[in-house]
């Protein structure tokens, strides 16, 4: 397939359409930007060329035109000095140089169509590339979004099983076994001598306080 054909292909492609078909998207986008991206560097050196050889067709052309105008005076001196047959064929090489100049425009504008045609192709092209290359990071983003929330659903599920509420429960249990472990530890415990005698200065206090509300009673009556 030729390198116009190839472009020309490419640009009336339709990215979407391609993409809703394939069996793996993200592997058909890449394969269509490395092709876009090779097409592009052939396409560009195609139009390097064609301006180089643009120019060079120019040069040539304006180096027959002064050999043609050259030739013209030639021809012209040899009639001032009576020298017809001389400018016969002064004028005859007059003729051969403007018909290689005419051949020559006509390689020109060859050439200027060409390149102007290359122009327009690496600006379709660059354009589709871009479009491609958007295409892939979207493909990409959702690939990743995928993955991710595949994995975040496997956990859910991993820790959504009758197992794992289990080994919740049997981890509460633990826990409330341990609570109850640290209200017992103090349980039972013999009060200290100091507490002990501290005990008994509240109960004096309490018998005296008594003892004087009896005596007050008794007064009473």
């Amino acid at each position: 397939m030729g390198i116009f054909t190839r472009v020309r292909d490419i640009i009336s492609s339709n990215i979407n359409a391609m993409l809703e078909k394939a069996e793996d998207p993200e592997k058909l986008v890449k394969m269509m930007i490395r092709e876009m991206e090779d097409t592009l560097v052939e396409i560009k050196a195609n139009c390097a060329s064609g301006m180089a050889t643009k120019k060079k067709i120019k040069r040539e052309m304006e180096t027959v035109l002064d050999l043609a105008k050259t030739w013209d005076a030639k021809a012209e001196l040899a009639i001032n000095k009576g020298r017809e047959d001389l400018a016969r064929e002064a004028l005859m090489e007059k003729r051969r140089h403007v018909e290689r100049a005419e051949a020559l425009e006509e390689e020109l504008d060859q050439a200027k169509t060409l390149v102007t045609q290359c122009q327009s192709d690496i600006m379709q092209l660059e354009d589709k590339l871009s479009a491609a290359r958007e295409k892939q990071r979207v493909l990409v983003q959702r690939h990743t979004n995928a993955t991710t929330k595949k994995k975040a659903q496997q956990q859910i599920r991993r820790y959504d099983t009758s197992d794992a509420l289990e080994r919740f429960d049997n981890f509460q249990q633990r826990i409330d076994r341990m609570e109850a472990d640290a209200e017992l530890v103090n349980y039972g415990r013999k009060t200290s001598l100091a507490d002990q005698f501290k005990e008994l200065e509240v109960d004096e206090d309490i018998e005296k306080e008594l003892a004087a509300l009896k005596a007050k009673n008794t007064a009473n009556h």
